[in-house]
């Protein structure tokens, strides 16, 4: 798991030796831990840093736990925060709860009572996180059209970018042609606090090199042989201001299919640029990484494209899409799925209406698909398509509609597969909602 997603505890106390303890046990939890020996360093690192768990001296130098707790809260309100207090504190411990704080522990402490407290911190951060996730999945659709699919590192790839929609951090989004990183770019900002100013995309490469700063920072009439009249620049267009001093309240979300750490250890790009840019990275994985989706992405895209007209597909069309190795990942499959419907009889897509690079790699003798997808046989196909509606159907508590949006198909597409699956839905007795039940198979 990288850095990016792993739980994020920040120790602040004024004793070196209860700073290095809390961090060595979250180290042994597999967190990501940094410390600070004050409230002010604590709120100086969260200018830049986001920490899911906070822990906290009640009694600090000179600003107290609780101010900092309060202010904390204010900047973070999904932080979770606890206090460590002495016993002749514990009122005032009670009092930070009341304020926000998820609990106190006691100093001395066990190490075990503070492993317990971490991990119960950290799975509440989970759960948040999650159910967020769910329920914006369904009110910014519209935004996250494309990223579709219930792998584990595309589902890794959403709750990133749960986390980050309400911070103003930088964000490095990394990742082949085609993957959808400008799709994430716009979740990021259409799901949080921004979502009501400009998005303003920029493609860099189409600019030319000696204009480049008047694109972004705009000019005044005359500036330059051909300035005929005063331009805002892009920055300026996705805030605004004056036309002496501009001040612009933006956020930087910058994305490439370059390794730019590669390049700038080569001299090819900036190096203070690049650390400027990489606070925070999304990595969003290639296709061919994530083939269990392909099957949930073709009924999207069929949906999309061909609403209505319940198209098939035949199981060695759908095993050719399977061993395909996508160097245009999702783009690329979409384009595929779009040939098919305009090219195909309306009813059935072959192998024969899948495009030539897909069938002639299939036919070629010396490939070998990776993750063991040459042995797929078509009920081997049919199983994951079955698992992957199940485990959906597990991601949305049961929720049939919630479940339709996660798949990127029709409500009526889901009923007929849940048929044709055998997939039967018991009512849940304490949300009422339905849940899937496997049926003997």
């Amino acid at each position: 798991m990288s850095d990016e997603m792993k739980t994020r505890l920040l120790v602040v106390d004024d004793e070196q030796s209860i700073r290095r303890l809390c961090m060595t046990i979250g180290n042994t939890l597999g967190y990501v831990c940094a410390e600070a020996e004050s409230a002010e360093a604590a709120l100086a690192r969260l200018d830049t840093d986001t920490p899911d768990l906070l822990l906290t001296d009640l009694k600090l130098p000179n600003m107290s736990g609780v101010e900092l707790l309060k202010q904390t809260k204010q900047l973070l309100p999904h932080t979770e925060v606890a206090i460590m207090t002495g016993h002749g504190s514990i009122e005032s411990a009670v009092d930070a709860m009341k304020l926000g704080a998820y609990d106190y522990i006691e100093k001395p402490f066990r190490v075990e009572k503070m492993r317990l407290l971490l991990q119960r911190m950290a799975e509440k951060v989970r759960l948040v996180t999650e159910n967020e996730f769910l329920r914006e999945r369904v009110t910014t659709e519209e935004n996250l059209d494309g990223i579709i699919g219930s792998s584990a590192n595309i589902q890794d790839v959403l709750r990133m970018i749960s986390r980050l929609k309400d911070t103003r951090t930088p964000v490095l989004i990394s990742g082949e042609s085609g993957t959808g990183k400008e799709l994430a770019a716009r979740a990021i900002h259409f799901r949080g606090t921004m979502a009501k100013t400009p998005f303003v995309a920029v493609d860099c490469g189409s600019l030319v090199p000696t204009l480049m700063e008047s694109e972004l920072f705009g000019y005044e009439k005359g500036a330059f042989t051909g300035a005929t009249k005063s331009k805002a620049g892009l920055f300026q267009s996705a805030d605004g201001g004056s036309n002496e001093k501009v001040n612009v309240d933006v956020r930087v979300i910058a994305a490439t299919n370059r390794d730019l750490e590669a390049a700038y250890r080569s001299g090819t790009f900036r190096k203070d640029l690049y650390f400027r840019l990489n606070v925070v990275t999304v990595h969003l994985p290639p296709l061919r990484e994530r083939r269990s989706d392909i099957p949930v992405l073709v009924h999207h895209f069929l949906d999309r494209y061909a609403k209505g007209s319940h198209i098939q597909v035949t199981a060695a069309a759908m095993k050719s899409l399977l061993h395909y190795e996508w160097p245009g990942n999702v783009r690329e499959l979409e384009n595929c799925i779009a040939r098919a419907v305009t090219l195909g009889d309306g009813k059935v897509i072959d192998v024969a209406d899948l495009p030539p690079a897909i069938r002639s790699e299939q036919a070629g003798s010396g490939i070998v698909p990776s993750q063991d997808t040459s042995n797929l046989s078509t009920t081997a196909l049919a199983e994951m398509e079955r698992m992957t509606i199940l485990r959906v159907f597990e991601q949305a508590n049961g929720d049939k509609a919630l479940a339709g949006k996660m798949l990127g198909i029709s409500r009526a597409t889901l009923y007929r597969k849940l048929k044709r699956y055998n997939i039967a839905l018991k009512v849940g007795s304490a949300s009422g909602r339905a849940e899937p039940e496997a049926a003997p198979q």
